[in-house]
């Protein structure tokens, strides 16, 4: 698969569920989610492995921002979260991100440091990005920020070893 073709539909992806949530439509980012994730796998050498990157990292990623959610930093307004859980849509921006691991975001498998600090930095400005377009509200937005910076730059290398175990486009 193209590299800036991945990374350009993880983008898409992302505006989709972001401006679908700020937008009372939760549901649009997942749906069109599904179908970058379909022909994400559909292009797979081995789709099942891919498969179960994506399916860990929105576990992840459900774990990751129902803490956020239940700390009382970052709430979700006008998004249905049943049992004080995440979103759909947030949840699914995780599964998004899986598919860039062994394609767009391949070689940052090999610099770990990097990829903490890119996560570090990177994380923080989409969500304040997400919260400036009404998708979210950071209640608390130094302790949020703080804790996302922190979270992802654990979450990001360790996510990307991941792949390294379940590439589904290795050669």
């Amino acid at each position: 698969m193209n590299v800036f073709l991945n990374a350009a539909l993880y983008q898409a992806g992302w505006l989709a569920c972001t401006l679908g949530a700020a937008h009372g439509m939760p549901w649009a980012g997942p749906a069109a989610a599904a179908a970058i994730i379909g022909w994400h796998l559909a292009r797979a050498r081995r789709a099942s492995e891919e498969l179960m990157l994506i399916s860990a990292t929105a576990a992840t990623g459900l774990i990751f921002e129902t803490a956020l959610l239940q700390s009382g930093w970052v709430s979700y307004p006008g998004t249905f979260t049943p049992g004080s859980l995440a979103p759909l849509w947030m949840v699914t921006l995780w599964a998004l991100f899986a598919t860039t691991f062994n394609v767009s975001l391949r070689r940052l498998r090999d610099y770990p440091a990097v990829a903490s600090l890119l996560g570090a930095v990177g994380a923080p400005a989409a969500y304040y990005a997400g919260a400036g377009m009404g998708a979210l509200t950071l209640v608390a937005p130094g302790p949020a920020l703080a804790a996302i910076s922190l979270g992802w730059a654990i979450a990001t290398p360790m996510l990307l070893r991941a792949a390294q175990a379940f590439d589904g486009y290795a050669k």
